[in-house]
């Protein structure tokens, strides 16, 4: 429990001679910063310092608890937080608008207001938690500021810039530059990374006391020791929540935070007074259910009271403070629906058998105090040789903050790590012979081709076969609950893709070169009529009846990407009254409902599309486990190789054979329609179709394989991840993308008003009447495009202007905004020189080998990532991979070195990701690589990912079906 702590002076706090004077800026983020202020505050005053405050939050918050005429409160709002449309969601683009509006459009007159005022209350210290801006005019005023906090906002808006547009971006940057400013962070327990900050002093955990005890809160509430309590805490009753009595097993309570004086509540529910002081009722409580926040992690832990979870869409600070909270076995999470529902009960049986063993410290408020006097005092740290201005613009790189490589250890919050085997190992171990059996598994079909992840994922089917329930992580004890371990199992692989050349253009119908990477997916399937299929105890508690077959997902690496382990469905979901399947518009808004859980489209899409496309019924109930080694957010297809290893997995479980052409075609339905990313249909094929070191050449029209191209053996290509998180389903890449699409329109109309008014000359009269009824755009050549139309289009056309003219833009996965504006010259140029751009470089890649040879390859890759970048698509982590590549190239004309890498490219969707690169395969080669690894990680603070080697499509693995082997296959 919080040790009870007075207002009188610390012991530790020597008061200085004359009293300090303190400006501490909080955000307007929520009340858990204000509240934690409010315990590092009161052990400054208690130690007789003035302090000022500067927030937006009620007042009562400061002067409930502080009593004293040292506190001064200063209601100005500075920052907007997260903007939130319900307790678990947050609006990120409605988010950076607010931010934008109150503290980037008046930042100067703010600048100038707190210099001012700064200067007028004579202020020893200005402490930010964690307001940007004061930071800034802390530096103009001259006057030191330190920072306490377990997150920054550039951490957490860097996420947001993805959904709201690239021209955010610069948002993030103002924000890391305001941090700099900064002398020092204190930092608290279960924090994000944040290296804008050069010098950091850990601290304990800011808690707030206690005042009353179990017993008295008990008894001024009227709840009798032999029944349970239960608080519910998520920040404010939500509108639209309605609480029922059966929520509550017998013998509960719930004690509801922020219930409206308004709101009914049932006869077990007990509605708390807005100033209630939670830390008491936490205690006095025996769980608690809520969205998970530094306060509400801080108290429990402190408590040792077990919480029940519900994730936050879109809140960076999350993941962090959930591994802590499980780290010290104090977390049950509960998926939002059954929250909704009412299907309370299983969690919380659950969480009243933990046993919270969190026994840190908890005096962070008092220590904080401390640290903060000596600063004002003129203590002065030792800093780090470190140029803050300089790299800060690389340090916050957009959004790799939650995308760490596989086999990083979460658990240690720091992200500058090598991560193991940075430089590739050898695919498959030649030591690793085929063979029908695996430790534990005998395999009735296929073969695992001496693939070493395919060794390891069997190995690791067999541990979790062995384990039960005895496992700490959830993932782990959910997939050891998931399968029947005496009946069959199915395992498919799919890699992804490293694009060599094609990208984008792929929707425009290019020809496009495709690298199947090493790194891969595997998923594992079973299917057991409804009656035997083996449920986890949620699930069991919302499916009554066991006739109907269910479907049960376990996502590996869920962490890695804050998104739930787990995910369970009744497959009537899928249905229609009449027996028909749903459509795929009301699938999409069915996996949209909770984003936490919106991953398990790409997987649970598959079985839908297959319904639809296929006419396939499910009678029989599906397990599925997910496991993948591709990285999220790189631009290597990490959804295509989910997507088709489930859709393989699947049609092998349930004896239907598709074509690997098929199953691509199928899986871009799943991201299309159900995800509703717009995709084209390389990164399936190429997961579907590839084989290992060849590049698979492509005519996206819509999916016309040319054949296999032999990468010569001098030639080598790699792949190097940027660390800025990359999504197809970002604003950039589909504004580009229609872009692309209102171009081809305009052509057409254009070329159309020519045959219809006669002006086309009789020569050309058939290839304007081709252009007329254009259906690909790299159908028209670059000499052409240059010719005829390039001068007739406009850099720009806002939605309603092209919907006024030409109506419908052609592309049923994407959907113009009447409101928005869209660059058209640059979308609708790149698609026709980059189809030249690959058909030369697949000529080149063929000939004969020379110098030439390889300079020209590389030459056509500078030219298309420059494309890239007209089109908006480009960014500062993939722009310096690319100079870093430059420069090693120039050494080539070094008398004394020897550059043997000749290109590079973004590649993808763009807007971050992966750079491809282009080198001679040789040692040397290698090692520029690392040199550019390191380059990279002095720049920017983060060490690249590098994608080495290949590896077999889905179609050319096969699958394979295991048995678990009960004993030891004899030798």
């Amino acid at each position: 429990m919080p040790t009870l702590l007075q207002t009188a002076p610390m012991s530790e706090l020597e008061s200085s001679r004359s009293p300090l004077v303190f400006a501490y800026y909080v955000t307007g983020h929520g009340f858990g910063h204000a509240t934690r202020v409010v315990e590092v505050v009161r052990h400054l005053i208690s130690s007789g310092h003035r302090v000022h405050v500067v927030s937006a939050a009620p007042e009562f918050v400061f002067t409930t608890e502080i009593h004293s005429p040292n506190l001064f409160i200063r209601n100005v709002l500075l920052d907007s937080g997260s903007v939130q449309s319900d307790a678990l969601t947050v609006d990120r683009r409605a988010s950076l608008e607010k931010y934008c509006e109150i503290a980037v459009e008046p930042r100067d007159s703010i600048l100038a207001t707190e210099v001012e005022w700064l200067k007028s209350i004579k202020a020893n210290l200005v402490v930010s938690d964690v307001v940007p801006i004061a930071c800034r005019a802390a530096a103009n005023a001259g006057i030191r500021s330190v920072c306490v906090t377990n997150f920054s906002w550039d951490f957490i808006y860097a996420e947001y810039v993805m959904a709201a547009g690239h021209h955010h971006q610069s948002i993030v940057w103002q924000i890391a530059e305001d941090y700099s400013h900064c002398e020092f962070l204190i930092r608290l327990p279960g924090h994000c990374p944040m290296p804008a900050f050069h010098d950091v002093i850990d601290i304990p955990l800011v808690v707030r006391p206690l005042h009353k005890s179990r017993e008295e809160v008990r008894r001024e509430l009227g709840v009798p020791d032999n029944v349970k309590l239960l608080i519910f805490n998520f920040g404010g009753q939500p509108t639209g929540w309605k609480l029922k009595e059966e929520y509550l097993p017998a013998g509960w309570i719930c004690l509801v935070c922020g219930a409206s004086a308004k709101q009914e509540l049932p006869p077990n529910f007990i509605g708390l007074p807005k100033d209630v002081y939670t830390p008491d009722v936490i205690a006095a409580s025996d769980c608690m259910l809520g969205k998970i926040g530094y306060g509400t992690v801080s108290e429990a832990l402190a408590c040792k009271l077990p919480f029940i979870f519900v994730r936050r869409d879109y809140f960076n600070e999350e993941p962090f403070l959930r591994k802590m909270l499980e780290y010290y076995q104090g977390g049950v999470e509960m998926i939002r629906r059954d929250l909704l529902a009412g299907c309370w009960a299983p969690y919380l049986e659950r969480a009243v058998t933990l046993k919270p063993c969190y026994d840190g410290g908890i005096d962070g408020g008092e220590v904080a105090a401390k640290i903060l006097q000596d600063t004002a005092m003129g203590k002065k740290r030792s800093k780090l040789n470190i140029s803050g201005a300089r790299r800060l613009q690389d340090a916050i790189i957009l959004g790799f903050q939650l995308q760490r490589a596989p086999g990083r250890d979460l658990s240690v919050p720091e992200w500058y790590q090598v991560t193991g085997d940075e430089t590739g190992t050898p695919l498959i171990d030649q030591t690793q012979k085929s063979s029908k059996f695996v430790e534990g598994f005998e395999i009735l079909h296929g073969d695992h081709h001496g693939l070493i992840d395919t060794v390891s994922f069997l190995d690791s089917l067999a541990t979790l076969a062995k384990i039960g329930g005895h496992h700490q992580e959830r993932e782990h004890l959910a997939a050891a609950a998931l399968f029947n371990w005496e009946e069959d199992i199915v395992v498919a692989r799919a890699p992804g893709r490293l694009d060599v050349m094609g990208g984008i253009a792929d929707y425009s119908g290019s020809l496009v070169l495709l690298m199947p990477t090493r790194e891969a997916c595997h998923a594992a399937v079973q299917r057991n009529h409804p009656s035997k299929q083996k449920l986890w105890k949620h699930a069991e508690a919302r499916h009554h009846s066991r006739d109907t077959p269910i479907l049960e997902i376990v996502s590996f690496g869920s962490e890695l990407s804050n998104r739930g382990p787990t995910f369970d469905m009744d497959l009537s979901d899928f249905m229609e009254e009449d027996g028909k399947p749903i459509s795929y518009e009301k699938a999409y808004h069915y996996f949209s409902k909770d984003p936490s859980q919106k991953w398990a489209a790409y997987v649970a899409g598959t079985i839908l599309v297959l319904m639809r496309e296929m006419n396939v019924r499910f009678e029989d109930s599906i397990s599925i486990l997910v496991s993948s080694t591709v990285p999220e957010g790189k631009g290597v297809s990490s959804s295509a190789s989910v997507e088709v290893a489930t859709m393989s997995a699947i049609a092998a479980a349930h004896g239907l054979e598709i074509s690997p052409r098929d199953v691509a075609l199928l899986c871009q339905k799943v991201e299309n329609y159900v995800v509703g990313a717009p995709c084209g249909v390389m990164d399936q094929m190429a997961s579907a179709c590839g084989e290992a070191n060849k590049l698979l050449a492509m005519i996206c029209q819509p999916a016309e394989i040319l054949g296999l191209v032999e990468i010569p053996s001098h030639v080598r290509f790699w792949g190097i991840d940027s660390g800025i998180r990359h999504s197809v389903g970002g604003s950039d890449y589909g504004s580009v993308r229609i872009g692309a699409f209102i171009g081809k329109t305009m052509i057409r109309s254009f070329a159309s008003s020519e045959t219809n008014s006669g002006e086309a000359e009789e020569e050309s009269w058939e290839l304007v009447e081709y252009d007329a009824s254009l259906d690909y755009l790299c159908n028209l050549s670059p000499h052409r495009f240059q010719a005829l139309y390039a001068s007739k289009l406009p850099q720009s056309i806002t939605g309603e202007e092209f919907m006024e003219t030409y109506g419908d833009h052609g592309d049923s996965v994407t959907t113009i905004d009447r409101k928005g504006t869209y660059h058209i010259m640059a979308p609708t140029k790149h698609p026709i020189y980059e189809n030249f751009r690959v058909q030369a470089f697949k000529a080149l890649l063929t000939a004969t080998p020379s110098e030439e040879q390889v300079i020209g390859l590389g030459e056509l890759m500078y030219q298309c990532h420059n494309s890239y970048s007209a089109c908006g698509l480009g960014s500062d982590g993939t722009d310096r991979l690319v100079r870093l590549v430059q420069k090693m190239e120039k050494l080539k004309h070094s008398k004394t070195e020897n550059g043997t890498l000749y290109g590079a490219k973004i590649t993808g969707g763009g807007s971050g990701g992966t750079v491809c690169v282009i080198g001679r395969s040789s040692l040397r080669s290698s090692e520029q690589i690392l040199e550019i690894q390191r380059k990279y990680k002095e720049a920017t603070g983060f060490m690249p990912y590098v994608f080495e080697g290949s590896s077999p499509g889905a179609g050319k693995f096969g699958y394979l079906k295991i048995r678990k082997n009960s004993a030891p296959p004899s030798t």
